[in-house]
Parts: structure tokens; sequence; C-alpha cells
């Protein structure tokens, strides 16, 4: 059943923002402004692709505008779901034009350094990018292909979760393997771009001293990095050739010695599917807690091994941001972002007590009440929780390859 509000959203020119997952696909809206800056309007979700599709839609105030269920039956792929999402949209824009979709993509290999127009050519080398991504990569895709099937007049943009560590030294994106296999693309591409590259943008804006800083900031939420930034560019970062790098992650194994792949292949038959389940399905958080890859629920989980999965957690976290500080030749501030950053004290404050070998003081009162700065007034680091906005990135970097293209 169609429940559709007659909110609409303010006039002016508008951009979707896609983020297409494996069975759901969130999506925002954003009106142009004249100041080249864009303002988020609608926000929301298709939940259940495959099964039993539920459209939601609410505004910046989180009242709901819009629902729809899909009956057994209607017909609901991706296709036909994005067209109804496309003309839902444009009924609650108050006749304002639709610009273009930008999606995140979350691999963009080493030619993709900055947000392209997707073309058939584009498309082409982004599906030769999947073995490197393979449970974000395809969703990704499909979402774009379904849309030009929709919408075909509709121009669409990539934004890579890649692109901003691009830049990085060469050191810190090669492996120490035969030169060929690194040329071949084996290397160091780095993840969390987009929220890394908003982060970049708006601690200045809050804290002005820190424009040229080093500055660590840990993206931790279900799936975890961490990134050396100075000067507002990426130097140095925990996630490599694929998604599961470094940290411990909801359900990933973060960094493992390649010598234990081997030895489960030989050892106990695991093939590479097996192999690929095990590092992103059935590790991280739930592996070693065996109870959940929440945070929140292991937190308040009376069992042990749910501690021992906290307390690893924390521990590597705090070891990446020496490692990190040490990429930059030192550190000036520490920004906390995405779920688990932005919101549990506790995590925060244990990775503080790690660092404060490098002059971290977390104020408690400050942690616990998800202030801005939570550093304590003598802490020799600030240490700042700034919320990520990965959309209004995507919504950013769309209008501008729009305005490059004569859009």
């Amino acid at each position: 059943m169609d429940m559709l509000s007659p909110t609409r959203a303010a006039s002016g020119d508008a951009l979707l923002v896609i983020n297409a997952g494996s069975s759901s696909l969130k999506f925002s809206v954003f009106r142009t402004r004249d100041d080249g800056g864009v303002t988020a309007v609608i926000n929301g979700q298709i939940s259940g692709i495959g099964t039993e599709p539920k459209f939601e839609a609410k505004d910046t105030h989180k009242t709901p505008i819009g629902a729809k269920a899909w009956e057994p039956g209607e017909k609901a792929d991706r296709t036909a779901l994005l067209s109804f999402l496309l003309d839902w949209i444009e009924g609650h824009l108050d006749g304002a034009r639709l610009l273009a979709a930008g999606h995140r993509v979350v691999h963009g290999g080493a030619g993709f350094s900055h947000p392209v127009l997707i073309t058939d050519a584009v498309l082409d080398e982004l599906e030769a990018l999947v073995p490197l991504a393979p449970l974000h990569q395809p969703h990704n895709l499909a979402a774009i292909r379904a849309l030009a099937e929709a919408h075909p007049e509709l121009p669409q943009i990539a934004c890579f979760d890649t692109a901003f560590h691009r830049g990085q030294p060469w050191q810190a994106q090669t492996f120490a393997l035969p030169r060929e296999m690194t040329e071949s693309g084996i290397r160091r591409y780095g993840f969390h771009g987009l929220s890394y590259e908003y982060i970049a943008r708006r601690l200045p804006q809050i804290a002005p001293d820190l424009a040229d800083a080093r500055v660590v900031v840990c993206h931790l939420g279900s799936g975890a990095s961490m990134c050396a930034i100075h000067a507002g560019k990426s130097v140095d970062s925990t996630m490599g050739f694929t998604a599961v790098d470094g940290l411990p992650m909801g359900t990933r194994t973060g960094c493992i010695d390649p010598g234990v792949l081997i030895y489960l292949m030989r050892s106990r038959g695991m093939d590479a599917d097996a192999l690929e389940k095990l590092l992103y399905n059935k590790s991280g958080l739930l592996g070693v807690s065996g109870v959940s890859n929440d945070m929140r629920v292991l937190l308040e989980s009376a069992d042990p091994h749910a501690a021992e999965a906290v307390e690893l957690f924390c521990f590597r976290v705090a070891k990446e941001a020496g490692a990190l500080a040490s990429s930059m030749g030192g550190i000036d501030a520490i920004v906390f972002t995405a779920g688990i950053g932005e919101r549990s004290a506790p995590v925060r404050a244990r990775v503080g007590e790690k660092l404060a070998w490098l002059g971290v003081s977390i104020d408690a009162g400050r942690n616990d009440a998800n202030d801005a700065r939570i550093s304590a007034d003598d802490s020799r680091l600030p240490v700042w929780v700034i919320p990520t906005d990965e959309e209004q990135m995507i919504a950013l970097h769309t209008r501008a390859v729009l305005a490059l293209a004569g859009a």
C-alpha cells in the first residue's frame, strides 16, 4: 500500500545520492545552493530488495513523508524499484529539476583518482574491479545499471571510496611483492575515502588551527579503518588491497598473517570461497566474541568473550594510531567518526587510555555527553568527535562533475 505525504522538498535544483548494498539501497536528496553548497532535504531507503521490498522516506526532521510496501506478484526488480524512486522524488521537488544521481562506488582502482561521469566505458572499467571488492562493488554497479535502464537520460556520477588515498606516498601504497605484480594493480588502495575527505574539509571549519595539522582519523563502525591526514591529504591508511585489511571489524578479520590462510588451505581444505566467507562474514567482533558484531551489544554483555572482543578492538585502534603517527612524523590531533566513533563513549575512553603515552587525556564528562571536543583541557593532543557525512560529499562531487561537464 502506497502512503505518500503531501510534504514537499524545497524548490531548487536537486541531486540524488545513492549508496547501494546487496539487499538495500540508501538514498538522499540534496538541494543546490547559490553559494555552491548543497542542503539535504530527504533521506530514506529501499530495504528487502529481492525478497519483500519496502520504501520509506523522511525529511531532515526525521518526519516520515513516504512509504510503500510491494505486494507479492508486483514487479519489484532493481529497475522497477529505482523507477519508482525517481518518480517519487520528482513528485516531491515542487517542479524542481533533478540534475543527476551520484553513487558511492567502493573501488576505483589505480585509474580513478577523482569522481567521474559514468559512461559505458567507465562502467566496464569498474566491472573489472569487482574481484577487489566482491562484497560491495557488484551492488554499486547493479544500481547504476538499473537506474540507467529506468531513466537513461539522467546523468550518473561515480564517487570512489578509494580516490582520497590516491595521492599517498608510493611506500604507503606498495606491498613488498615483485614489481610486476605491483604494476598490475596489486597495491594498497585504502577505503572510506569519502568519509575521510569530509572530515578533512570539516575539521578546519571547527578548529582552524588544525588546517595544516597531522591528524589521525578513526572511522569506527561495522566497517572500520583509520587514516593519517596531513594538511588535508591522505598520507597512510589501515585498509589496503581490500576492505578486509587493518582493524578488526563487525564481521571482518582485519589484518591477518597470510600464512594463516595458507595453513587453512592445506590443513583444513578451505578453498577461496570458504576463506572469503571466513574473512568477511564470520570473524571480527562476531568471531572473537561469539555473541554479536554490534559494539553496543558487546559492551552490555556479561560474556567474557564479548569483553575480549571489545578489548582487542580498542587495542588495535590504539596500536594503529601510533603507527599512523609515525607515517606523518608526528601527530597533532585525533578525530573519532562513524557509528562507533561518534556514539560509543566507552570505546573512545579506552582508546584514549591506551594513548596516554602520546599525551591524550579524555574528559569523562565531555566524552559521555558526546561533545565535539572530548579531550581534557590539559591534554597535549586535542581529541574531537565529528559526525561524518559521506552523502554530502557525494552530492558536492556530483555537482562539481556536472559543472565541469557543462551540465
